[in-house]
C-alpha cells in the first residue's frame, strides 16, 4: 500500500491529530517553521505564548486538567532552556506532557552549531523519554511511542528533539492507530489483604494524590471511603481529588498542615496512601512516616512500580492506575467501622477549627484580612472555579483556607515552581472558558510568568488575578528572619504599579489596601470578565508583617532572637 509523499513536519501534525491534540502551546522558533506552517490547515489549535517557560507551564496545567499530554512547541537553545522549568514540574508532579524541540540539522550536529544542545543529556534526569527524531520516516513511530509512555503507568512529561533537515524531508509513511494508555490493576489477592488490614484496624487514614485520577475514579474511591467510614486526606496539592465539602474530608498533608491532622496521620494504625509519591512535602520531611519502615502499617497504592519501597517498605504495595484499583475498592464488601467510625466527625471538626479566622487578624489591627478575602472569594464564587497558583507564603491562604471542589479544580505545583500560576490560570480558562479561574499569585511570582497577560488577552481568558503584594520575597523572608533574624538580604523586592500594568495589557485592574475595598472590587472585577471575556486583575497592597497565617514576620524575629539569646 502506497502513501502519499509528506513533509516531516506535515507527517508530525498529522500523528498529533491521530492521537487527538486540540490544542498545543508555544512560542514560534525557524528551527520548526515546516511544523508552523503544517498547523495553519490543521484542526489543532496552537497558543502563542510570550515565554517558553509559560508555554511549557500551560501545556502542563492541560495535562493536569484533561489527563491528556499536553503538547509544547519551542525552539533550540534559549527556547529549550527557558520550557525545562516546565518539564521538571510535569515530572514531579506526574503529569501527561510531551515537548518538542526544534534542532539544528543533522548535517550541522556535534560542531557546537549555533544554539546546539544534547537535549538527551540535558533532559535524561527530568523527563520519563528524551529522544531526537533522525528520519522523517519514522516520526508516527516515535510520537506513537511518546503518547504511550507519557500516559501508561506514572504519568510524566516525555522530550523529542527535531532536526531542521528532517522536518523539511520528504517520506512516504503510514499513520499509527492513537495510543492506548495502560495499567496494572491490582489481583483480588491484594484487594483481599487490604481488606484484612482494614479490618483489624482502630484508627486508619485514607491518603489521596498523584496522578491518573479521572472522575469516575474519584467517585469511586469516595464510595469506598463513605463504606468504610474512613476519614480521608488529600497529598500536597491534591486537594481536589475529593469535594472538599464532603463530610469525609479532613484536611491537606503537606506545607504547614494542621497540627492535628499530623498527628493523626503519625498515629494512624493503618494509612493507605492511594496514589502519592510520599515524598519531602507530604510527609512533612519524611517525619510523619519513619523510614524505611513506617510505624503504621502502610499500604501504598502507586502506578509506578519503581516508586513502591523506595523510599518507605509498605505493608502492602500495590501497583495500580487510580481508575482500576478504585473501582475495586468501590466493589469491595465493606468492613465493621465501628472501631473507628467516630474518627471522620471528630477529624472534620478539626479541620473547620483550622480554617477558622486565625489569630494574627483577630484583633482587628491589620488593614488587609487576608482570611476575610478568601471568604469573600468562595462566597462570590461558584463550586466549580479553578483556583491556581505557583509557589510563596501567599499561596497558603489558597490552600489552607478555599474549599476545593471536585476534581480538576486545584492547579499547582508539587515541584515548588514560582511562576506557575499565571499561565496555568491562561490555560485552564483557555481549555475551560465555561468556568471561573482564579490565579493567586505573590509579587515575586507574578513578574516571573505575568507577561502570559498579554496571551489571556489576546485569546479571550477571562481569568481573575490576585496580586499578593508585600514587596519581598516572602518565603524566602521568613526563613531568613527564623535563621538570620533582622538581618534583610536580597529579599526586599521594588514593584510596579500592578493594577495600572494589568490596564495598560487591557485588561481590567485595581488596588486595594483594606478590607472593605476588596469585595466592591471583586464585584468589579468578576463583572468585567463576564462582560469582556477579558483577565481582570486586583493587586493586594498590605504590610509584609502578615506574612503567614501562623504568625507575623514581628513574632517570628522576637522567637528567633530569644532562641539565640538563649
Amino acid at each position: 500500500m502506497t502513501h502519499p509523499s509528506r513533509s516531516g513536519g506535515q507527517i508530525l501534525v498529522d500523528a498529533l491529530q491521530v492521537h487527538g491534540v486540540d490544542t498545543a502551546f508555544g512560542v514560534p522558533g525557524e528551527s520548526y517553521l515546516d511544523v508552523l506552517d503544517a498547523l495553519h490547515d490543521s484542526r489543532i489549535r496552537f497558543i502563542v505564548n510570550r515565554q517558553e517557560g509559560g508555554a511549557a507551564f500551560m501545556a502542563e496545567a492541560y495535562g493536569k486538567l484533561t489527563g491528556k499530554p499536553g503538547i509544547c512547541f519551542v525552539t533550540r537553545g534559549p527556547g529549550a532552556t527557558n520550557a525545562s522549568i516546565g518539564v521538571h514540574t510535569a515530572y514531579q508532579d506526574s503529569t501527561p506532557m510531551i515537548l518538542f524541540i526544534g534542532q539544528v540539522g543533522t548535517d550541522f550536529m556535534d560542531r557546537e552549531a549555533f544554539q546546539e544542545i544534547d537535549y538527551r543529556r540535558m533532559y535524561g534526569q527530568m523527563a520519563k523519554w528524551v529522544a531526537q527524531i533522525d528520519r522523517a520516516d519514522r516520526i508516527p513511530e516515535y510520537i506513537a511511542r511518546a503518547f504511550q509512555v507519557a500516559t501508561s503507568g506514572r504519568p510524566g512529561p516525555v522530550v523529542l528533539a527535531l532536526p531542521e533537515d528532517m522536518l523539511v524531508a520528504q517520506a512516504s509513511v503510514a499513520d499509527t492507530r492513537c495510543y492506548q494508555p495502560t495499567q496494572a490493576a491490582p489481583s483480588a489477592a491484594q484487594i483481599g489483604q487490604l481488606r484484612t488490614l482494614l479490618a483489624g484496624a482502630n484508627k486508619p487514614l485514607l491518603l489521596l494524590g498523584g496522578g491518573t485520577w479521572t472522575e469516575q475514579a474519584c467517585a469511586d474511591v469516595t464510595a469506598f471511603a463513605e463504606a468504610n467510614a474512613l476519614p480521608v486526606a488529600c497529598a500536597f496539592r491534591f486537594q481536589d481529588l475529593l469535594d472538599n465539602a464532603h463530610p469525609h474530608y479532613v484536611g491537606d498533608v503537606g506545607i504547614g498542615i494542621n497540627p492535628k491532622l499530623a498527628a493523626r496521620v503519625k498515629e494512624a494504625d493503618v494509612l493507605i496512601a492511594f496514589g502519592p509519591r510520599l515524598g519531602e512535602m507530604t510527609t512533612s520531611g519524611y517525619s510523619l512516616l519513619a523510614s524505611p519502615v513506617p510505624q503504621q502499617r502502610l499500604v501504598h497504592i502507586h502506578p509506578d512500580p519503581e516508586e513502591l519501597g523506595s523510599v518507605y517498605q509498605a505493608e502492602l504495595m500495590i501497583a495500580s492506575g487510580a481508575p482500576q484499583a478504585a473501582a475495586m475498592l468501590a466493589a469491595m464488601e465493606p468492613v465493621d467501622a465501628g472501631a473507628w467510625r467516630h474518627t471522620v466527625a471528630e477529624a472534620r471538626a478539626e479541620l473547620a477549627a483550622w480554617q477558622q479566622q486565625p489569630p494574627v487578624f483577630q484583633d482587628g489591627s491589620a488593614p488587609l484580612d487576608l482570611w476575610q478575602l478568601v471568604q469573600d472569594l468562595q462566597a462570590a464564587l461558584p463550586r466549580d472555579t479553578i483556583v491556581t497558583n505557583g509557589a510563596g507564603n501567599y499561596a497558603t491562604w489558597a490552600h489552607r483556607f478555599w474549599r476545593y471542589g471536585a476534581m480538576r479544580t486545584q492547579l499547582a505545583p508539587t515541584s515548588g515552581a514560582m511562576g506557575y500560576g499565571v499561565p496555568a490560570g491562561v490555560a485552564a480558562k483557555i481549555v475551560h472558558p465555561e468556568r471561573s479561574v482564579v490565579t493567586f499569585a505573590g509579587d515575586g511570582e507574578f513578574m516571573m510568568t505575568g507577561q502570559e497577560l498579554a496571551t489571556a488577552m489576546q485569546y479571550g481568558a477571562g481569568v481573575l488575578f490576585l496580586v499578593f503584594n508585600n514587596g519581598m520575597f516572602g518565603t524566602i523572608r521568613m526563613h531568613q528572619e527564623r535563621e538570620y533574624p533582622g538581618r534583610v538580604s536580597g529579599t526586599q523586592l521594588h514593584n510596579p504599579d500592578f493594577a495600572a500594568l494589568a490596564r495598560a495589557y487591557g485588561g481590567h485592574g485595581e488596588a486595594v489596601e483594606t478590607t472593605a475595598q476588596f469585595g466592591p472590587a471583586l464585584e468589579r472585577a468578576l463583572a468585567f470578565t463576564r462582560e469582556h471575556k477579558l483577565p481582570a486583575l486586583i493587586e493586594l497592597r498590605y504590610d509584609g508583617n502578615w506574612i503567614t497565617p501562623g504568625a507575623t514576620l514581628e513574632t517570628i524575629r522576637r522567637n528567633a532572637e530569644a532562641g539565640k539569646a538563649k
